[in-house]
This record gives C-alpha cells, sequence and structure tokens, in this order.
C-alpha cells in the first residue's frame, strides 16, 4: 500500500477520461467524485478498470454531457429505472449515478432510493475502504473524502462497515458476503465487531438468491488464498447455511481413544494445494480458465472439486473396533451430493458439474493404485476412465496428501510420480487409440446378428478388458481371436 497526498492523486488521475468527466461536470454546475473500487485499488497499488462516478445530482445528465463531448467514438447506455448511465470509449467504462440515500423493508434487498448528497452516498457504502471518494471537480481536482478513515483501514488490514454494521447487513444481507470476500481477496481481517455483527445476522442471508450468492463464492474460490474465505464462512455461521455439507465435515468424533481427522481444515489444506496452474482460457461459465483437453475444469471448478472431494464422509463415517473409523464409498456418495449441490446453489449444470462430480467421484483411484503396487492395468484403466481430465484428476490427489507423517508423504508423492510417468508415456502413445477396441459394438452385432443387448455389452466389455489389461495388443487380428472364443463360451457360435 502507498499513500498519496491530493497533489499526487491529482497526478495519478491526470488522464484525458477524468479531465474531460471535470469539464463536463463543471460545465453543469454538478460536482462530482470518482469513488469505490478504483479509488481503494490507487492506495493498493493495484490495476483497476472499473471507474464508478457518483454526482451530486444528475448521473444521466452529466453521462449525457460526456457522450456529447466525446461524439461517436464513445456509446452511451441509460438505465434511467436506476438513475445510473454508463459511457464506453474504447476499452474504458464509465458507470455514472446520482447520489443518493437508501432505506430498506426487512424482507428485501430492493432499496427506496432518494436524491441524496455526497455524505448520504458514502453512508450507504458498503465497508470504508469503498467509501473513499476523489474529487473530480477542477477548483479540488484529486482532493480525498474520507469521512469514515478508510485510508486507516487499508493501512490496518481492516474490513469494517461504515456505519452500525448489524444495520448494514441487515440492509443489503448480500454485504455479508462480500464482507468475507474482501478479507479473502485481500488478506484483511475482519474488524471484532464487524465479525459479530456477521455472526448475528447470517440468517439474513436467506432472502439473497442463490445467483448472488454463487457470484461471491466463486470470487472467494478464486482468490490466492480461498481457505481464508471458508474459515470466516464457518466461523461466522453463514457456511451452514449455504453449504452445510461442506460445514458438517468439522467435526472430531472420538472412540476408545481414537480420533478422526478434522475433515474440514483438511478439505480447506487441499484447497490451498490446488494452485493456479492451469491454462487460462475464458469458459462459458464466469470466465473460468480451462485446462489444456477438459471440458469443464479449469482452476475454478478443479477448486470446487477440492472443496467437495470428502463431503460423502459425513455421510458414510462408521466406527469398527478393528480398524478404527471407515469413511468407505464416501466417494460416491459425495459424488451424488454434487448435483443437489449445484442445483441448489444455482452453478451451471452442464459440463462443470459433471467435471466436478467426476473428479470427486475417482479422487481415491490413484490413490489406491499408489497405495500398491503401480501395474501397467491399473494405469490403464484409471486413463481410460480419467480421459481428458486426467492431469486435473492427478493434481487433485496430490493436493489431498496432508499427512503430517513426512515418510508416508514422501512415499504417496513417490509413487504418484510413477504413476503420471506411466500416464505420460500412454498419453505419448496416443492411449485413445490404445485403450479403445478397434472391434467396435457395430461389428460385434454384424457378425453374430444380434440387436442391442447385454450379450453385445459383454462381447465388448470382453475386448475392452483385454486391452486395458494389455493382454493383447489393440489389433484386429488377436482381438477377434479372443472374441470368437468368448462366442463360442457364450453359445453365440460353433
Amino acid at each position: 500500500m502507498k499513500l498519496y497526498s491530493d497533489d499526487e492523486l491529482a497526478e495519478i488521475l491526470d488522464k484525458p477520461i477524468f479531465h474531460l468527466i471535470s469539464d463536463a461536470a463543471d460545465r453543469l454546475g454538478l460536482e462530482c467524485y470518482v469513488v469505490g473500487g478504483y479509488v481503494r485499488d490507487i492506495f493498493l497499488e493495484r490495476p483497476s478498470s472499473d471507474i464508478d462516478v457518483v454526482v451530486v445530482g444528475s448521473g444521466i445528465a452529466l453521462a449525457t454531457e460526456l457522450k456529447q463531448t466525446l461524439g461517436k467514438k464513445a456509446h452511451l447506455s441509460v438505465f434511467r429505472n436506476f438513475g445510473t448511465a454508463q459511457v464506453k470509449i474504447g476499452k474504458t467504462e464509465v458507470e455514472f449515478v446520482g447520489a443518493r440515500r437508501e432505506s430498506y423493508s426487512h424482507d428485501s434487498r430492493k432499496p427506496i432510493v432518494e436524491d441524496g448528497t455526497l455524505e448520504d452516498d458514502q453512508n450507504r457504502r458498503d465497508f470504508t475502504i469503498n467509501a473513499m471518494a476523489i474529487c473530480l471537480n477542477r477548483e479540488r481536482f484529486g482532493e480525498l473524502v474520507d469521512p469514515f478513515n478508510g485510508l486507516a483501514d487499508l493501512e490496518d488490514g481492516i474490513i469494517a462497515t461504515p456505519l452500525d454494521p448489524e444495520i448494514t447487513f441487515s440492509d443489503d444481507p448480500l454485504r455479508m458476503m462480500r464482507c468475507i470476500r474482501f478479507a479473502t481477496q485481500l488478506n484483511f481481517q475482519i474488524e471484532d465487531e464487524t465479525f459479530e455483527a456477521l455472526q448475528r445476522m447470517a440468517d439474513r442471508i436467506k432472502i439473497v438468491s442463490g445467483e448472488r450468492i454463487e457470484v461471491e463464492m466463486n470470487k472467494i474460490m478464486m482468490a490466492p488464498h480461498p481457505s481464508i474465505g471458508f474459515e470466516y464462512l464457518q466461523r461466522s455461521g453463514l457456511l451452514q447455511l449455504i453449504l452445510p455439507e461442506v460445514a458438517a465435515l468439522d467435526i472430531v468424533e472420538q472412540k476408545n481413544g481414537r480420533a478422526h481427522k478434522n475433515n474440514f481444515y483438511h478439505t480447506l489444506e487441499v484447497l490451498e494445494n490446488i494452485k493456479p496452474t492451469t491454462q487460462r482460457v475464458k469458459s462459458d461459465s464466469n470466465q473460468a480458465p480451462l485446462p489444456s483437453g477438459g471440458v469443464g475444469g479449469g482452476l475454478l471448478w478443479l477448486r470446487w472439486a477440492a472443496l467437495l472431494h470428502d463431503i460423502g464422509k459425513t455421510k458414510t463415517k462408521r466406527w469398527d473396533p478393528a480398524i478404527g473409523w471407515t469413511f468407505h464409498n464416501h466417494n460416491i456418495v459425495g459424488a451424488k451430493m454434487v448435483q443437489q449441490i449445484f442445483r441448489r446453489m444455482k452453478l451451471p449444470m452442464g459440463a462443470e458439474m459433471k467435471y466436478v462430480q467426476k473428479l470427486v467421484d475417482m479422487h481415491m483411484r490413484p490413490q489406491v493404485i499408489a497405495d500398491n503396487e503401480v501395474t501397467d492395468s491399473a494405469v490403464r484403466r484409471l486413463l481410460n476412465d480419467a480421459g481428458d481430465d486426467i492431469d486435473d484428476l492427478m493434481t487433485l490427489c496430490e493436493a489431498d496428501i496432508t499427512s503430517k507423517n513426512e515418510v508416508k508423504k514422501k512415499m504417496f508423492l513417490e509413487n504418484f510420480r510413477i504413476v503420471r510417468e506411466k500416464l505420460t508415456d500412454l498419453k505419448e502413445k496416443d492411449y485413445k487409440r490404445l485403450l479403445q477396441p478397434v472391434i467396435d459394438g457395430n461389428e460385434i452385432m454384424e457378425m453374430f446378428h444380434l440387436q442391442p443387448s447385454r450379450e453385445v455389452g459383454t462381447l465388448k466389455q470382453y475386448l475392452k478388458d483385454a486391452v486395458l489389461d494389455n493382454r493383447v495388443e489393440n489389433e484386429r487380428e488377436p482381438l477377434m481371436q479372443l472374441l470368437l472364443q468368448k462366442a463360442r463360451e457364450m453359445g453365440l457360435t460353433k
């Protein structure tokens, strides 16, 4: 963070767009200020492309005046119902809004809006670090207006509300998610009084739509250290209301002096271990990056898989006197839960959901292989089942190694290294050609005069198992011999 004087702020804002706004505002006799995230990010020395301007008067009038000045090279969008307007010139977008005061009813996030002063507008802001404003009028160009000491909170790394946090969160409960999101993204602490209000007001999140919550959750998920956000969500009581399946992992049971690990904090470790190494390519949902090869993956959805990989453990936990606590088939149970969670949270139900479901279902497979001798057959089957998502699956499984036993951890990582080597060798040999039998179901039906049936499926699987187990080369002649032999055993031919 860096502190600036008003003169230095004027130099930072010494850009054509701000001078054009300043001149237009002075012509109309309107006070105007750049506010919010753009101001905050100046002091944090972070690039910001979102320019929000508050006008004491009509934001639409100032936007219209600016558009007339810029002519055809600018595009004006007016949203009269909201009293806002946007001017876009090249890659620069400026949002204009009239200063306003807001009041809320208990059962709605939609405020009753009235014209107000700059002070009224700053009062309605969510956090002190977002309530700072810099004047753009020529006589006061660069002057910082910071009535709630947002600059001090920025310097101290504190998230706090301008007014009583209980009122702030009650008025718009989504601000509770934004509070945790900013704390996560900036690695700031939530001020004590503000956090206590989060805990008291958590139940108000129920009036917020799933779509709004999804956006904030995804931003927390994509932060450098998402575990910060999920710990705040859990401690505040919000996670129990939003993702009870994950919140339920935060328990340790003990029997006969033997306790299992806290699966919630284990999950946060796994989440932290998923580093942003995937290729950054925009997808259709939330602009999540896609990995090379995968259809629904990317850092966002890989982290969702990490967050949900153990959710089946709560339902499958059993005490076995011989071996202690067990979680048999928690991956299968967890995979079934993924679809319910995605639907409830308004997350995309297409390729992204199927990708997360697949990784949750398969996350034990590489570990089972690594537990035993790493055979070619097991690796071929793993690659066949994981397909293009194999690299992400291996990344998740390696992230899942959180043992404090360094010897055990080293052994697992070494075995995973061997698995990866074998996978690389298979992929270099074009695994799709190697693993899919050259004789398909259509040819089997034609040879034995069969309709689609269980017999056809049995023969197909028999050939596939032979290829995956490397009992024969994936070539027509040896496969045909196996096929005819199996068909005779099934009474399909003499």
